[in-house]
């Protein structure tokens, strides 16, 4: 009786809430993982509140750590880390439903809405079908970069070596963790253009989505023109925000002794892009980033801001979101009656919610910023690029993620959580979907 009563509970449950659910299930077991005498090294021991923190960093693929990943965990808890990390990148729903279609369940419809909602997809195409693509271009994906990383890194170390961090690294740029085996991170390989350019591309890859990475396979002998809008604006933004960033940082690092003024002029491009393209997503770097121009702190934020792009592993408020964003703001200034790209109108519910996304995305980050700023005796930038950071899953910090105090942790704990979700898709966890049906009379208000 208790048993239907808990079942009842849960199919009484919102989507938004089970997905939730499913998080903070699989959580709590890496976590207890993580906490257990064959991950951690000898003489080596982290509390519960490091172990959630990296845990959570993993499954919402961000990079920030507390802890040094390379000298604490074993090769085991090394492998539990990138475990959640591709738990994260494909998503605890996804998985979930590769399970039950491997024992031969059907899967309900909520659970298809389930599905569309972790990946932020409008696609009603069959399921089966979309898993099959998924698993296929991430396996694809991910054992090739493997493959050249280990090349790369072979260089460097022996040959068994070589692999374990081509396949971790492969994995971690792909879902855009940014989780590295290498106490400073790829510091050390900042030389090296095969291992940037490869990390770069598994970025870019993991980071413009898996709709696209798709449809771009599909149309390889037809026209870019078959593309769908969603996909075609994706990549025009994205390729807009990396040659912007690129160049950007170039420009205000190129004279800086910490970051590229030694390099020659062909790996100050390199390692420029390489920057720009883990700003919106990642979080690896190959240079110092403690002691980085203000210039590039504040084009930081905007970057980390923004994000990937829908149906990708990255957070941000989305490369589409921005754009849609952009626009508006230009149709407005025009004064046209619609918001059109690629010849297309943009539907107003869609504007609305761009707008709520980001309204939303600000506040929260004024109100989680301004806390830390209280009880936390940090500048103020390199706080403000912690939140950031932590809230686009990004997972790039200016050096200060170990020496923050336990509720600094913690809420960068849910801010990592809510970054991952999605802003939209927690709100709409706790508030109720009934609709007022009172319209009250139009009003005029002045603005601007």
């Amino acid at each position: 009786m208790q048993k239907l009563s808990l079942l009842k509970k849960w199919d009484n449950l919102s989507p938004y809430r089970k997905l939730i659910f499913g998080f903070l299930v699989a959580i709590f077991i890496g976590v207890i993982l993580l906490k257990m005498p064959f991950s951690l090294r000898e003489n080596q021991d982290i509390s519960v509140l490091d172990s959630l923190f990296t845990i959570v960093s993993a499954i919402c693929v961000t990079g920030l750590s507390v802890v040094d990943v390379s000298q604490v965990f074993t090769s085991t808890g090394q492998l539990i880390i990138l475990f959640f990390i591709q738990l994260g990148g494909l998503g605890v729903m996804t998985v979930s439903i590769i399970v039950f279609l491997l024992v031969g369940k059907k899967m309900s419809f909520e659970t298809r809405e389930l599905l569309k909602e972790e990946r932020n997809s409008n696609s009603n195409g069959g399921i089966t079908s979309f898993i099959k693509q998924l698993l296929l271009t991430v396996f694809v994906i991910e054992i090739s970069g493997a493959l050249i990383l280990t090349y790369g890194f072979s260089k460097y170390y022996s040959l068994k070596r070589a692999l374990f961090y081509g396949l971790f690294h492969s994995v971690s740029a792909f879902c855009n963790a940014g989780f590295s085996l290498f106490t400073n991170n790829l510091e050390i390989f900042k030389y090296d253009r095969l291992i940037n350019l490869t990390i770069s591309f598994l970025i870019i890859l993991g980071g413009i989505g898996f709709v696209t990475i798709n449809s771009l396979v599909i149309i390889k002998k037809k026209k870019l023109q078959n593309l769908s809008i969603t996909s075609k604006f994706a990549l025009l933004i994205t390729f807009f925000l990396l040659s912007i960033g690129t160049i950007l940082f170039l420009v205000f690092e190129y004279n800086n002794l910490t970051t590229l003024k030694n390099m020659n002029f062909i790996d100050k491009l390199i390692n420029s892009f390489f920057q720009s393209v883990t700003l919106r997503t990642a979080g690896f770097n190959t240079v110092p980033l403690t002691n980085i121009r203000p210039a590039t702190v504040f084009i930081s934020y905007i970057l980390m801001f923004i994000g990937a792009s829908p149906g990708s592993t990255g957070g941000g408020i989305k490369t589409t979101t921005f754009g849609v964003l952009i626009l508006y703001a230009l149709g407005v200034l025009k004064r046209k009656e619609y918001v059109e790209v690629f010849k297309r109108r943009i539907d107003w519910e869609l504007i609305n919610k761009a707008l709520a996304i980001v309204v939303i995305s600000v506040f929260y980050i004024i109100v989680i910023t301004t806390i830390i700023l209280s009880i936390e005796s940090f500048p103020t930038d390199k706080i403000i690029y912690e939140v950031l950071s932590a809230f686009s899953t990004t997972g790039l910090s200016m050096g200060i993620t170990a020496g923050l105090g336990i509720i600094s942790k913690l809420i960068l704990v849910i801010t990592m959580f809510i970054g991952r979700l999605g802003p939209m898709t927690v709100a709409l966890a706790f508030t109720s979907n009934k609709t007022s049906s009172i319209k009250y009379p139009k009003e005029e208000i002045l603005i601007g």
